[in-house]
């Protein structure tokens, strides 16, 4: 008998009994921080808005949680939900672009990268945009240009505080130059929106990079960010590349935007409802007085006391 043989009948004879079973865990059940390897019990995970309970690590979430964590119960109403993109430049990589977006649109239920509506936190109106990044990397195509714009304007002329929820990899390449675009259509609705003296608050999740940062997401009033999320133009290792020199370790996190003064605020996703509240409560636009109004003052006087605020404004029709 050889060495192989002997090895092989040796291995047989020994019961199943003695093996070790695995354990079985019903599929989502539980979940494994990627973090600390900590698991941890889904629906209590959830309870917590999916920020681990062991070691506070922001786990991915996606726009309709997003939705539910910020907004009201029974006060979301989606605007512009119909729009879906369309493929002007017949682009092909490893397949259609037409092909990857009816892809992307059956495993995720949505149209595009963004979600688009109206509603209340703490019965305080607000627009609020929330970028899916498990769409095509919440990569910004047209339709995402198209709908931030849309939804910022209709802020403008009902006069309500806009918040984006960002999560993305940057300009959606399949669109080329039209994606492009997107970043000075939504830059030019903000700009408008500010003049309107309305309040613009973006959020910054993991990850928010390219075309996205270096546009709408770092141009907020108040600039919010969840910990550790990184914040980035370009990937560090091009960085790298091209200026031969070695980054800081914590580089293009939300943690090292704040020190060097690009966030304002980093907020846990457990506080950040009721940190917006504050925030949009503290700066309600005042609504427009009319002359009949102004309580009465001495003739010689009025024209120092009947002054309109700065921050009170009345849009044109």
């Amino acid at each position: 008998m050889s060495l192989f043989d002997w090895f092989a009948n040796r291995r047989k004879s020994v019961p199943n009994s003695q093996e070790r079973p695995e354990r079985e865990i019903a599929d989502g059940l539980w979940n494994k921080c990627t973090a600390c390897d900590a698991l941890s019990y889904t629906k209590d995970l959830r309870a917590n808005q999916m920020v681990c309970l062991e070691c506070g690590h922001h786990i991915r979430v996606y726009s309709d949680d997003r939705i539910e964590q910020l907004i009201d119960p029974n006060t979301w109403m989606p605007i512009n939900g119909g729009l879906h993109a369309t493929d002007p430049l017949k682009f092909r990589d490893r397949k259609k672009y037409s092909d990857r977006l009816r892809e992307f649109q059956e495993k995720t239920g949505h149209l595009d990268a963004v979600e688009t509506g109206i509603g209340k936190i703490e019965n305080l109106p607000v627009a609020l945009g929330v970028m899916e990044f498990q769409f095509i990397g919440g990569s910004m195509g047209s339709v995402v240009g198209e709908k931030l714009t849309r939804l910022i304007e209709h802020a403008t002329r009902e006069r309500l505080p806009v918040l984006i929820v960002c999560a993305s990899g940057g300009a959606r390449m399949q669109e080329g130059m039209l994606s492009l675009m997107q970043m000075a259509k939504i830059s030019g609705a903000l700009e408008r929106h500010r003049e309107a003296r309305l309040l613009y608050i973006p959020i910054l999740t993991h990850p928010t990079t390219g075309g996205v940062t270096a546009s709408f997401a770092m141009l907020g009033d108040i600039i919010i960010a969840e910990p550790k999320a990184t914040v980035a133009f370009t990937g560090g290792r091009v960085i790298e590349q091209t200026l031969r020199e070695k980054l800081p370790e914590n580089y293009q996190t939300s943690e090292y935007s704040f020190a060097h003064g690009f966030v304002d605020l980093i907020v846990p996703r457990t506080q950040l409802k009721k940190t917006l509240a504050g925030l949009i409560s503290l700066h309600q636009p005042q609504p427009f007085l009319a002359d009949s109004e102004f309580p009465a003052h001495d003739a010689t006087e009025s024209h120092h006391a009947v002054a309109t605020p700065t921050h009170a404004f009345k849009l044109s029709p």
